[in-house]
């Protein structure tokens, strides 16, 4: 299996929230087309196949995971 590269200490992350679809999307530098992959609980990863890098997250339901961490749930 191929290694993925994480990137370190990103110099510029950027990131949206679409407050209707209550979805949050984060990314390394520029956002740029890539693939997606859902790791679990709502959680996208996205990364670039060529480069073998991440970089990306999309969380789906940040309204939802905000309010049960802060009741402690």
């Amino acid at each position: 299996m191929e290694a993925l590269k994480i990137v370190e200490k990103p110099s510029d992350i950027t990131w949206d929230y679409d407050e209707e679809a209550d979805v949050l999307y984060i990314s390394v530098g520029e956002p740029c087309p890539a693939l997606g992959m859902d790791i679990g609980e709502g959680v996208i990863l996205r990364y670039d196949e060529a480069k073998k890098e991440v970089v990306g997250l999309t969380l789906i339901g940040l309204r939802e995971r905000l309010q049960k961490g802060l009741k402690g749930d």
